[in-house]
């Protein structure tokens, strides 16, 4: 993790969208504080490249209402995620203050994405069953155990999620779950091939996970990766998953 202790900021990214053809991206939270959350603001603010805020809220909170309420009219700011993948409770997201902090995020339009491992999807299934209009993104295709070759809970799992149309799937964080030095893109092929089939071209959008993924490649490998994954698919398909389902989704 070496390479990635140092601060990242958006004059360090703009180069590398330049150089990557990316005309936006989305600043998605990693501390779980409001702090945060008002920093991504303010950087959003001060630069036109990052189209919206992922924050972080505590949806447990009995006034999260309140603070909600503030953020409803901050327009850069698109959805919350908490960090569930860190949460010991299997079953973090099936937990009554939590579900009614989602309920909150429904009401104002607000999405949600989902970072979690696959031993958590069993409570992602339910969790998606209970707000079937909440906008909801699986994150980095729920990290899947790819060095290790765990596949088939994790995609049975997967398919079942997919079966419910308003959860998409992000195309990221794949290079990271495999072996950091000796990954291969056809160790990604079958997870790819999963999440394509069962969510289709309208619900997959591409995700960079930059700068975390400079531990296993650069930004352009990553790029690369899901580029030449669903050259097979029609140039509109390809448009989607490269951009116009994020614009759709973070709207």
């Amino acid at each position: 993790m070496a390479v990635i202790r140092k601060d990242f900021m958006p004059k360090d990214l703009a180069k590398v969208l330049l150089e990557n053809r990316v005309e936006g991206c989305i600043a998605v939270q990693a501390d779980q504080t409001l702090a945060e959350t008002h920093f991504l603001i303010e950087l959003a603010n001060k630069n036109s490249f990052i189209k919206g805020v992922v924050g972080w809220i505590d949806l447990r909170d009995p006034k999260v209402s309140k603070d909600l309420d503030r953020f409803e009219d901050v327009r850069i700011v698109k959805g919350f995620r908490h960090v569930v993948q860190g949460e010991p409770d299997h079953n973090f997201l099936l937990r009554a203050a939590f579900l009614e902090g989602i309920a909150q995020l429904q009401e104002r339009n607000f999405t949600y994405d989902i970072l979690v491992f696959p031993h958590q999807l069993g409570a992602v299934l339910e969790f998606v069953k209970i707000f079937p209009n909440q906008k909801f993104v699986i994150d980095h295709l729920a990290k899947p155990y790819i060095k290790d070759g765990y596949f088939e809970g994790w995609a049975t799992m997967m398919k079942a999620i997919a079966k419910h149309e308003n959860v998409y799937c992000k195309l990221s964080g794949m290079i990271t779950e495999a072996d950091y030095q000796n990954w291969r893109p056809e160790q990604m092929h079958p997870y790819l091939n999963v999440v394509l089939e069962a969510f289709g071209p309208r619900r997959c959008m591409f995700g960079s996970d930059w700068p975390v993924c400079l531990v296993a490649a650069e930004y352009g490998q990553v790029k690369q990766l899901v580029e030449n994954h669903i050259k097979k698919l029609s140039a509109e398909e390809q448009d989607q998953i490269m951009g116009l389902n994020a614009l759709k989704f973070y709207a």
